[in-house]
């Protein structure tokens, strides 16, 4: 009997239960609403880094179910019936697929000039694709940075899979850190309009309800007698993940005459096949909104589910990650973080700000998260401010993901050029994905100065004072 899975999962459930535990009796971890998930993954990376290995357990098992839980969580939440407001018109995607957009140009773009500094200076043996790191690990995650910089190691890269890691470590943790600061900053500076400010405060107590207090409530739309309503929602969500895996299975074997390159390709479909989880669950609440059952699903019920996939996620996540030594690489990574935290924390908030109308700071927490860590470290956070997801803040998020992921799909296709540079002995080809980022980043600058307009630049400090 294989008791792998059910060891790992109370694992982590051991350390949700510590971390909420601890959450509830330590003010200092109220007071600065750090969520019991970020604190089990701390735990988790302490564990699987310095202990498990004693025990011959390995963190292989959670990076599977990261991957699975992602999915699982977007599907739930696109099942639902969407808020009043969410993707409310052309002009809101828009705005949202150019502040995603924005980060993958200014990430890739900056960190390739930076890199591009230290080869023709201080350290001219630098393998040039390092610079993609910092995009690889805060923008994708740990999964992706491990898998696109793999190849690099082939090539000359020595340890590069080790920085990549390295820099998805440092991404999440600048997600969370930064992400809780943020909020304060919010609080403290008014960035936030009062309501929200006082349902904040209001959420930064044990974690738990008072005794006799309820929350939002999920509700029953099955008779158990036939099939219990839990059951009924966990079906809908595993038959749409089921119905998205075959889609891009099918997706493989038409693409598989093409060779190489369409291995290359699908190796990045299935990287990203919340992608296509999205698209499938849409299609599936299409359907059934056209046969008139869409009814039977409950939002509450749907809500439960993607928190628990949330929690588990963002605490199986940190544990995922190999702390690896990486000195030979220290003053590269150290000036890519710091790159990266000025885009993030910085520069972000800033456009954030003037280039949404409404919930700006619930937007710009989620992106914040997602750009430095993965879309379970956004909504960890979103949900400090929006525990029920109310606002259209994550279903806009995920519509825009759609038309981001066609975008994008010219600098997935170009990410190793930098590395057949350092091969080819071409500069040429380093000076082609600047430039091809460059286009990223300038396009954005003018669509946001378009969609912003009077405030794109308007002065107030790093984020202006919410208009909801």
């Amino acid at each position: 009997m294989n008791f792998d899975y059910i060891l790992h999962l109370g694992i982590a459930s051991s350390m949700l239960l510590l971390g909420a535990l601890l959450r509830s009796r330590v003010r200092f971890l109220q007071r600065f609403l750090i969520p019991s998930s970020i604190i089990a993954g701390l735990f988790m990376l302490i564990f699987y880094n310095y202990i498990a290995p004693l025990v011959g357990l390995t963190s292989d098992f959670l990076g599977d179910l990261v991957y699975h839980l992602l999915n699982i969580s977007f599907i739930s939440t696109m099942l639902r019936t969407p808020e009043k407001g969410s993707a409310k018109g052309k002009k809101t995607l828009l705005k949202g697929t150019v502040s995603i957009v924005a980060q993958y140009g200014l990430q890739c773009f900056l960190a390739l000039l930076l890199v591009l500094l230290l080869t023709n200076t201080i350290m001219p043996d630098l393998f040039p694709a390092i610079a993609l790191s910092l995009p690889l690990g805060f923008e994708l995650g740990p999964g992706q940075a491990y898998s696109m910089s793999l190849p690099w190691e082939a090539m000359g890269f020595n340890g590069a899979t080790s920085v990549g890691l390295c820099m998805a470590a440092i991404g999440f943790l600048v997600g969370s850190v930064g992400g809780v600061i943020l909020i304060n900053l919010g609080l403290k500076r008014g960035w936030v309009s009062k309501e929200t400010a006082d349902q904040i405060r209001k959420g930064s107590s044990s974690g738990f309800l008072k005794k006799g207090d309820v929350g939002e409530a999920s509700y029953a739309r099955t008779d158990s007698e036939c099939i219990d309503s839990l059951t009924y929602h966990f079906a809908l969500v595993f038959f749409c993940y089921f119905l998205s895996w075959a889609l891009l299975s099918i997706l493989g074997v038409v693409l598989s005459p093409f060779g190489n390159l369409a291995e290359e390709l699908m190796s990045s479909l299935w990287g990203v096949n919340f992608i296509f989880s999205v698209f499938v669950a849409m299609l599936v609440r299409f359907i059934m909104n056209k046969l008139g059952i869409a009814y039977t699903i409950d939002n509450g019920t749907m809500n439960r589910i993607n928190g628990l996939s949330v929690d588990l996620t963002v605490t199986a996540s940190l544990g995922a990650i190999s702390i690896v030594a990486v000195a030979d690489y220290a003053i590269p990574i150290i000036l890519l973080s710091i790159l990266g935290i000025v885009i993030t924390c910085i520069i972000l908030p800033y456009y954030c700000s003037r280039l949404f109308d409404d919930y700006q700071f619930f937007r710009m927490l989620l992106l914040f998260g997602t750009a430095t860590g993965t879309l379970p470290t956004g909504l960890s956070l979103l949900r400090v401010v929006d525990p029920e997801f109310k606002s259209p803040a994550a279903a806009d998020y995920v519509y825009a993901t759609g038309v981001v992921f066609v975008l994008v799909i010219p600098i997935i296709l170009s990410v190793n050029l930098p590395a057949y540079s350092y091969v080819q002995n071409n500069p040429l080809l380093m000076y082609a994905m600047i430039a091809i980022t460059g286009a990223y980043t300038l396009a954005c600058l003018v669509a946001y100065k378009l969609l912003a307009g009077k405030r794109a630049f308007q002065k107030g400090g790093i984020f202006l004072k919410e208009t909801n």
